[in-house]
């Protein structure tokens, strides 16, 4: 996430062009592989075992490696010699900067201060940003001390990542009690915990998250695309429901539903957090507190 956000910021103060900042992730993709990938190339485990694992991590709020110990294709230490070979997305972003010739060691350290010191960030935001760990990162933007808020857009900006875009980045959440929008897809679930889940956006941005996410290369209806959204929203509620009656926390889904024009959506307080993803930026919203209406 840090190389995405520092990334702008680079662009923002001029230090990097838009097109050399592309430059320079498409050769930090180049060096980062699916640890799939990985573990067939290493011969740790098959296609069609790395298939599976694949399948089950749209179903499953596990990482690849943990899925691949639980079938007992991998054992810890073998997963960690294959994180180990896949490397730290953020420093295989600063690498290929400094390979380009774009900027020096110096220029970046010196640029990830100002944007730290900028962004009020501690040495230990900094330290989580780095480490590649979604859901650590999360709770750095939302600043709340209520712990649903916190799982809910841990749980689902992690799987974001994991279903749709693995580049995810998001902004800083900030509080209101209405938020109107071109296009909506949303959930409600209720018993021991009560929440109300949206995604919300420009169409056209909206549409692009669909299309990652269901990997068909146009999808031609705004009917179709928030059709795809509703569905990734049960899937993201789903897990959580499911994580949470681990703690024996029931929680009942509601059917997800859509608006494919401008609706206003109130409640006491809604949080809604800015999130960069598949080319395009959408509002994550949750509400947790008193009635939502649309």
């Amino acid at each position: 996430m840090l190389d995405r956000l520092l990334g702008d910021y680079l662009v923002k103060e001029q230090l990097l062009t838009p097109g050399q900042l592309n430059e320079a992730y498409k050769i930090q993709d180049s060096h980062r592989a699916k640890l799939g990938v990985i573990a067939v190339n290493e011969k740790l485990m098959s296609i069609a075992q790395a298939e599976q694992v694949n399948m089950l991590q749209a179903t499953m709020d596990m990482r690849f490696g943990d899925i691949a110990v639980d079938k007992g294709y991998l054992t810890e230490t073998q997963v960690g010699r294959l994180l180990e070979l896949q490397g730290n997305s953020y420093l295989a972003f600063l690498q290929a900067i400094v390979d380009l010739g774009f900027l020096s060691v110096e220029q970046l350290h010196e640029a990830e201060d100002k944007y730290q010191m900028e962004h009020g960030f501690t040495e230990t935001d900094m330290a989580t940003l780095k480490s590649g760990e979604v859901d650590r990162m999360v709770p750095i933007f939302l600043k709340t001390e209520n712990e649903q808020l916190v799982r809910m857009f841990s749980m689902g900006v992690k799987n974001l990542y994991r279903l749709v875009d693995n580049h995810v980045y998001v902004g800083e959440a900030s509080f209101t009690t209405s938020v109107n929008e071109e296009v909506l897809g949303y959930q409600k679930f209720h018993q021991d915990e009560k929440a109300f889940v949206a995604i919300a956006g420009k169409y056209d941005d909206v549409q692009k998250m669909a299309v990652a996410y269901t990997k068909e290369e146009f999808i031609d209806t705004r009917e179709d695309a928030l059709d795809a959204v509703c569905e990734l929203i049960n899937c993201i509620n789903g897990l959580y429901a499911t994580a949470r009656s681990q703690q024996e926390s029931k929680i009942e889904l509601e059917p997800p539903d859509f608006y494919v024009n401008h609706q206003e959506v109130t409640s006491e307080e809604i949080m809604v957090l800015p999130v960069h993803i598949s080319g395009a930026q959408i509002k994550y919203i949750i509400s947790v507190k008193g009635d939502t209406n649309i």
